[in-house]
């Protein structure tokens, strides 16, 4: 893991890069929260009269804790859709921030299960009577399904910006309800994105889901190489997601895993142990004592560089080996094989017992720049056979 030295360094870097993109003029402007709210109301006083059964406007500053109470009271089977817009500044001199669709969490009732959309809106049916209760997520994370948290509140306090965030229950559905206010309204952005996105469904790759306490995304997608074999699509852009497969097998010290992938862009151009330039994309395995090791090709960093996760939610957890570096290579399909014993006893310790699960995952919420990388033939083999994956 990267020391203090390292820290700096990357920081200072971060620091200079930022400079130089603000007097460029490239830095994208805070968003105009009294033009998003203007421009939902006059959509607002524009539809029917009987498809909206209430709407209210809520805000949420970055730093307040969890859970915020609405005293919005939700029916089990009504439909609801809300839309946000702001940031959840990390640092706002190194202009990191979070997106609102990963900073705005949901729950109906204090024993309600925690929920989050995958863009800036998002539309759900209610499956319990209760009131509408949001949360922040960064830089906390979820202890269990009812959104308590690992860390303290006290975390929230580092965290600056606003959310404000329009709820609509609907008398009908929320397709329904949307359509009408768009007829009304002409082809207005935000209400024509989320007709899009429910009009897209879940494109998450059948088998696969997405880990529930990061929540769902649309990084990851069914494809297929260019000799029509079965991949999955990565491509991520300030977000974040972990799609998983679950999968039994022992640990055996023959164990192996394998894969093909397609590297065409890295999510970050400095080395990745440190909390503001952890952009990746890698591959990982899953043990049954709650630990991970996750391949990834790395920047800067050399061939078999391993490092505990920079990041406080994830120290101990999850274990970095980086099994490609640098730019050569990027856009051309690589084989990769690696002992998981071998690794798991070199990198990690005394090796447990049993794989449960296989990870993709891509990062790149801190730098904000894009990644892409396709996976295929993904497959676990020892001495007592072989399991495909993908």
């Amino acid at each position: 893991m990267a020391g203090l030295l390292a820290d700096i360094s990357v920081a200072g870097r971060l620091a200079l890069r930022t400079l130089g993109r603000r007097l460029r003029s490239e830095i994208e402007p805070p968003p105009d929260l009294q033009h998003f709210t203007r421009t939902l109301d006059t959509v607002l006083t524009q539809a029917p009269a009987d498809i909206i059964r209430e709407y209210r406007w809520v805000e949420l500053p970055a730093g307040q804790p969890p859970w915020l109470h609405t005293g919005i009271t939700l029916s089990s089977g009504e439909e609801v859709s809300y839309f946000v817009e702001g940031r959840a500044y990390a640092n706002r001199g190194l202009d990191i921030y979070l997106k609102p669709a990963l900073q705005l969490w949901c729950k109906v009732g204090e024993q309600g299960e925690v929920f989050r959309g995958t863009r800036a809106s998002h539309s759900f049916r209610v499956k319990q009577e209760g009131e509408l209760l949001l949360g922040n997520y960064f830089p906390n994370d979820w202890a269990d399904p009812q959104g308590s948290r690992k860390q303290s509140d006290e975390v929230y306090k580092q965290v600056s910006g606003e959310l404000k965030v329009l709820i609509i229950r609907w008398t009908h559905s929320a397709a329904q309800g949307l359509r009408a206010l768009q007829n009304a309204g002409g082809a207005l952005g935000p209400i024509s994105d989320e007709l899009a996105r429910l009009d897209a469904g879940d494109i998450t790759p059948q088998g696969w889901q997405y880990l529930w306490h990061l929540g769902p995304a649309e990084i990851y997608r069914a494809g297929r190489d260019t000799s029509g074999q079965p991949c999955i699509c990565c491509r991520t852009h300030a977000d974040v997601g972990i799609l998983q497969k679950d999968v039994d097998l022992p640990l055996l010290k023959s164990t192996e895993i394998s894969w093909r992938w397609l590297v065409e862009k890295l999510p970050s151009r400095l080395r990745e142990d440190t909390v503001p330039s952890h952009d990746y994309m890698s591959l990982a395995v899953e043990f049954d004592n709650g630990r991970d090791i996750t391949y990834y090709w790395s920047s800067t960093l050399p061939v078999g560089a391993g490092y505990d996760c920079p990041l406080p939610n994830w120290a101990g957890k999850e274990y970095h080996v980086v099994v490609r570096s640098g730019q050569q290579g990027l856009g051309e399909w690589r084989d990769e094989r690696r002992n998981l014993y071998a690794d798991y006893r070199q990198y990690m310790g005394e090796p447990p017992a049993r794989i449960v699960r296989v990870w993709l995952i891509a990062n790149s919420i801190f730098q904000r720049q894009e990644g892409a990388c396709d996976y295929a033939d993904i497959t676990l083999s020892s001495e007592e056979g072989t399991l495909e994956v993908l």
